[in-house]
C-alpha cells in the first residue's frame, strides 16, 4: 500500500510521525513523507522525503500579518487561550501554500491513504482517503476542521484518528490509540550525557522556533541553580558564560535518547518534549506561553506528573522540588507504563489494511 505522510514544515511537527512511517515501511508499504522547510532534516531517516512546501512561506511574516489585522486574536494566542482563531489562520495559510505542490505529487505517486498531522491539512484536500495522527493532547479532529475552514481547497472529513495522548492526561473522543514514541533524529550524544551523572540531573531544553523571550527560561534556571544540589544541563544555551559551576551546557542532541539519564527536565511545553518525558517517566516544569504551552503546562499539572512556572516564579526551591517530590515521581511512572501499555506503531503498522479506508 502507498502511504502519503504530510506535516507541517516545522520539526516539531514532523518528528511525531516519523515512529509510525518507519514502522509502515518496514510492514512492507511504500512511504513518501511530504513536508518542507527545517522539516526537511527528516531526509537523514532513510525514508523517501519530498518537499511540497513554497520557498516563500514563512511563518514569521505570516504570523505578523495576523497580529496586525487581527490584535484580539493575537492578544489571545499569546496569553496562551486556548482557542484556535490564531493557529487555525495561519495554518489554513501554509495549507493552501501546500495544496497545489501536494495534489502534483498525488497525481504523480497515487497514493492509497495520507496519514498528515492535525495542522497540515493540505492532507485532507488531495481527494484520498485521510488519517489524522495527533501529534500531542489537542483533539486532532478539531484542529484539522478548524484549519480546514480557513483553507480555499476543499477539504474531506478524515476516516479516522490515531490518539497519542494518555487517556489520564487528556480524555478524547474515540479513535485508534497509539503509543507515542520519542522521535527526534540522530545525533551525538556526549559519553558524560548518557551514564547517571552521580547525582540528580535536570535538563533544560528551549523552543527550536526563535521568538521573543524564548531563552527567559533557561536563564532564570541558570541564575536558580546555584543554590540546588543537581547537575543542570542547558540545550543550546543563548549564553554560556558566566554561569555556575553545576551548570554544564551542550548543542543540539536527541533528547529521547538523554531522558533516561536526567531525573527532571525544564522546558517550554511544546507536546513533542511533554509527550516524551512522559514516555520516559521524567517528571516536567512547563513554562505556559502562547499556542498549546499553556494547555499543556495546565494538563500536565493536573496529572500530577509536573510542575508549571514562568521565568520570573522559577526558584532554588521549585527546582528542588521537581526532583525530589515522591508525588511528582510516582505519577509520571504511572504515566509512563500508561504509554508503554498502549499499542505499538508497529503494532499499529501490522494491521494497517483494516485501519485504512478504501478509496
Amino acid at each position: 500500500m502507498r502511504v502519503l505522510v504530510v506535516a507541517a514544515p516545522l520539526l516539531g511537527h514532523v518528528f511525531p510521525l516519523m515512529p509510525l512511517a518507519h514502522a509502515l515501511h518496514d510492514a512492507g508499504h511504500d512511504v513518501v513523507v511530504a513536508t518542507g522547510g527545517e522539516a526537511l532534516r527528516v531526509r537523514d531517516s532513510g525514508l523517501h522525503v519530498e518537499d511540497v512546501v513554497p520557498a516563500n512561506v514563512r511563518f514569521g511574516p505570516i504570523a505578523l500579518r495576523i497580529m496586525l489585522t487581527h490584535p484580539l486574536v493575537a492578544k489571545r494566542e499569546m496569553q496562551g487561550s486556548g482557542r484556535l482563531d490564531f493557529v487555525s489562520r495561519m495554518f489554513g495559510r501554509v495549507g493552501d501554500a501546500m495544496t497545489e505542490p501536494l495534489q502534483r505529487l498525488a497525481r504523480n505517486w497515487q497514493p492509497d491513504v495520507v496519514v498528515h498531522e492535525p495542522l497540515a491539512v493540505a492532507g485532507s484536500a488531495l481527494g484520498v482517503p485521510s488519517i489524522v495522527h495527533d501529534v500531542s493532547v489537542f483533539d486532532g479532529l478539531e484542529l484539522t476542521r478548524a484549519v480546514g475552514a480557513r483553507m480555499k481547497a476543499e477539504v474531506r472529513s478524515p476516516a479516522t484518528v490515531l490518539r497519542t495522548a494518555p487517556q489520564s492526561l487528556k480524555e478524547l473522543p474515540a479513535g485508534q490509540p497509539m503509543r507515542f514514541v520519542a522521535y527526534s533524529g540522530d545525533g551525538e550524544v556526549p559519553q558524560w550525557l548518557a551514564e547517571p551523572a552521580g547525582r540528580p540531573r535536570i535538563l533544560v531544553s528551549r523552543s527550536t522556533a526563535p521568538g521573543p523571550g524564548s531563552g527567559r527560561m533557561m536563564a532564570a534556571v541558570a541564575k536558580a541553580a546555584e543554590h540546588v544540589d543537581a547537575e543542570f544541563v542547558l540545550v543550546r544555551p543563548e549564553r554560556a558564560e558566566g554561569l555556575p559551576d553545576n551548570v554544564r551546557t551542550v548543542g543540539w542532541v536527541p533528547i529521547p535518547r538523554v531522558l533516561p539519564f536526567c531525573d527532571g527536565i525544564v522546558h517550554h511545553g511544546g507536546a513533542g518534549t511533554l509527550l516524551g518525558a512522559l514516555a520516559a517517566g521524567v517528571p516536567q516544569l512547563v513554562e505556559p506561553g502562547p499556542g498549546d504551552r499553556t494547555v499543556h503546562a495546565n494538563a500536565i499539572t493536573a496529572r500530577g506528573a509536573g510542575l508549571r512556572a514562568s521565568p520570573r516564579d522559577v526558584t532554588p526551591q521549585l527546582l528542588t522540588q521537581l526532583i525530589e517530590d515522591a508525588r511528582l515521581q510516582r505519577a509520571a511512572g504511572e504515566v509512563r507504563d500508561e504509554i508503554a501499555a498502549m499499542p505499538a506503531p508497529s503494532e499499529v503498522a501490522a494491521k494497517w489494511e483494516d485501519l485504512t479506508p478504501r478509496k
